[in-house]
């Protein structure tokens, strides 16, 4: 009996480790999971953005880690954004696959890092196990790690809308070619899109935060290899343009990119040079390009309820592009 009494201690303590690092998930009307937290006591939230990483440190990701430790540690980060594509070549084998250490844990280790990473799934994590990367099993290895198809995180000034991207593709299902996607859970095609379209229509619709940020994988606009993403510009944009989205994040071309929509106030900001990169393609987009760069790096976003201000640095940690944004908030009646 008194092994039984220490065993359920001992599992009680874990349970309480894992509230205390987790954020609180929250019940929400709509059908996407609803996750919160607050904001820094002065009112405001600071980040890292990067995407299409997870390469075993190759191809200087750790050399752009190294640097967003640096960029964490001045900003006293409250979170990181992965924008997907987080394993190459084919996403995690199972959940012991030790590629989630060798290309996340012992990758990204500086002080500043060990907070909550949000992450959603890119094309590359499709073609592994996918339900393994989306496992709270993963969890247990490395509390920061957080992985979702689509979900919300309510922070105070700012609500993040995650959306899963990579079924929107309709060329990954007509035609694969040799590439494989783990579509458990998600056909058929039409009705995952279609519900899950509805649902974050609702959720941004009820949304009363001053700032309202999209996060896909895939691009919306680019000047980049992958360029645009058709069925995003048709089924996703005209959602996002109705509600008063503000940014769409996105990773996908290994690059960064600031593109300006130029019949609404959204900023496409491409964050995906978290490893291998410069593919030395450029193609015009229609929208106003503000700032493209064909190398590795990563975003930083600091948040007021009145004020947004976006930096991108290089594999060095050179600042190479900022941009700020400002908002006249209407007082409550």
């Amino acid at each position: 009996m008194a092994g039984v009494a220490l065993e359920t201690t001992a599992l009680s303590l874990v349970l309480l480790a894992v509230a205390t690092v987790m954020p609180a998930l929250l019940p929400c009307s709509a059908e996407l999971p609803r996750f919160e937290r607050p904001a820094k006591a002065d009112g405001s939230l600071s980040l890292l953005v990067v995407g299409d990483w997870g390469r075993k440190g190759q191809f200087n990701q750790s050399q752009v880690a190294a640097q967003m430790g640096k960029i964490g540690e001045e900003m006293d980060i409250d979170l990181v954004i992965s924008t997907g594509d987080n394993f190459y070549d084919n996403g995690l084998k199972d959940v012991r696959d030790k590629a989630f250490e060798e290309s996340f844990t012992n990758v990204y280790t500086a002080k500043s890092l060990q907070k909550q990473w949000y992450s959603v799934l890119g094309n590359h994590d499709y073609s592994g196990d996918v339900l393994a990367e989306l496992s709270p099993l993963l969890q247990k290895i490395d509390s920061r790690w957080l992985c979702l198809r689509s979900f919300i995180l309510n922070a105070e000034i700012v609500d993040f809308f995650f959306v899963d991207t990579t079924p929107f593709v309709e060329s990954y299902w007509t035609n694969p070619e040799n590439d494989h996607y783990d579509w458990r859970d998600v056909a058929p095609r039409e009705t995952y899109i279609s519900d899950l379209l509805k649902d974050l229509d609702a959720a941004l619709e009820a949304s009363t935060a001053p700032w309202k940020i999209v996060v896909g994988h895939h691009t919306m606009r680019s000047a980049s290899h992958h360029g645009d993403t058709a069925e995003l510009l048709s089924l996703l944009l005209p959602i996002l343009k109705a509600n008063g989205v503000d940014l769409y994040i996105n990773g996908h071309d290994h690059c960064l990119q600031h593109i300006s929509s130029n019949d609404s106030k959204i900023q496409y900001l491409t964050s995906g040079g978290g490893s291998m990169a410069w593919r030395g393609v450029f193609t015009p987009t229609s929208d106003k390009l503000r700032f493209f760069y064909d190398g590795q790096g990563f975003m930083s976003l600091q948040l007021t309820r009145t004020a947004a201000d976006i930096v991108f640095y290089d594999v060095f940690g050179h600042v190479l592009h900022e941009w700020s944004a400002s908002k006249h908030l209407h007082p409550a009646v």
